[in-house]
């Protein structure tokens, strides 16, 4: 304790960093403690809890650089696999000002982060944090009737909301909706029917897709449900697999939405050459997305969620035209910004990588 106290007061010193050049004191500090970085966004994994079979809870303690995060917005976390540093944007799931960030992550098929999270999180692990972001929050004060719908792992951007609002004293009425495969996978059922027993604003409702056993809901989401759930709310707000985002937004056009698959890529190779002006780099276009063909190469640029929402992995296109693997659109624009994990070269393209 003595020496954290102490590293915190010497840190602060500009004189420090003058006498530790050039890499400054927070070189010397991580030695002693990984996540003493003034600069670095940093968490120790404080507690780990595997409550349901396809999904992990982590506790994590951020260090002074983590600057804190809305209801309903994601971090990029980052962690050391095989010797690579690989990074995937998660949600936290506690309320807005706790001093621990809480992260629910499910198990995805293929999903390299997730899986080696729900595998082998342990206590005393540390990962970075980086590049809060997303649109997908409450309003300051939110007003009127409320629907929160989650799928899956998607819980957790909306049970941030809904245990912020609990913090705030919220009394407007809230309905909260969960669709998961089973009463086994269903994260966090304990604590909302916790919340909804203290608060009577607050109903919980959880759909099962694949038994019908302890289901309030039949099967998944659909306009059926809304006599038992909320036919008029004045704002919702969905996360989960794209088909219940679609089938909510189908209902309710206004509604606030998140889902984070990554998307499915199916371009053909256009034969064109790609140069990563930068490092020197020139191959032959098969396709796929820029990082995914960057990193093949042997290149290592940065990245975060790898489906077009963090923007951290953002290059200057020089010349050329590529195509956004999500929506279709194709760019010719002469020196523009591109977001290389979810563009593809159509012809001949110029990265500044």
């Amino acid at each position: 304790m003595f020496t954290e106290t102490l590293t915190k007061r010497v840190k602060r010193s500009a004189l420090l960093d003058l006498l530790t050049g050039p890499h400054g004191v927070d070189r010397y500090t991580e030695l002693v403690d990984p996540t003493w970085t003034r600069r670095q966004g940093r968490a120790r994994i404080v507690d780990v809890r595997r409550s349901t079979p396809r999904s992990v809870t982590l506790t994590l303690a951020p260090n002074r650089a983590f600057s804190g995060f809305r209801a309903g917005q994601h971090i990029n976390v980052s962690v050391d696999i095989d010797g690579r540093r690989r990074t995937r944007p998660y949600s936290p799931a506690n309320a807005e000002g706790d001093p621990y960030i809480e992260l629910t992550i499910g198990h995805h098929e293929g999903g390299l982060v997730s899986t080696y999270l729900v595998e082998n999180a342990r206590r005393g692990m540390v990962v970075g944090l980086d590049s809060v972001g997303g649109e997908f929050t409450l309003p300051e004060r939110p007003d009127g009737r409320l629907l929160f719908v989650s799928g899956g792992s998607g819980i957790t951007p909306v049970m941030s909301m809904l245990r912020t609002l609990r913090a705030q004293r919220h009394t407007g009425e809230v309905v909260f909706v969960h669709y998961a495969r089973s009463e086994g996978e269903a994260a966090y059922r304990d604590e909302l029917a916790e919340i909804s027993r203290s608060m009577p604003n607050i109903t919980v409702l959880h759909g099962y897709t694949r038994t019908a056993a302890g289901s309030d809901l039949d099967g998944r989401f659909t306009r059926a449900h809304l006599p038992e759930t909320m036919a008029d709310p004045a704002g919702v707000y969905v996360c989960g697999p794209p088909d219940l985002v679609d089938a909510v937004r189908g209902v309710f056009p206004d509604a606030q939405s998140e889902s984070f698959v990554p998307p499915v890529f199916d371009g053909e190779a256009s034969g064109g050459t790609v140069q990563f002006t930068e490092s020197g780099t020139t191959l032959v276009d098969d396709g796929r997305p820029l990082l995914n063909q960057a990193e093949d190469a042997g290149l290592t640029p940065e990245s975060g969620c790898r489906m077009g929402i963090c923007f951290s992995c953002t290059r200057r296109k020089t010349s050329g035209a590529v195509r956004n693997v999500i929506t279709g659109a194709v760019s010719s624009t002469e020196e523009e910004d591109v977001q290389i994990c979810v563009s593809a070269p159509v012809g001949d393209v110029d990265i500044a990588l």
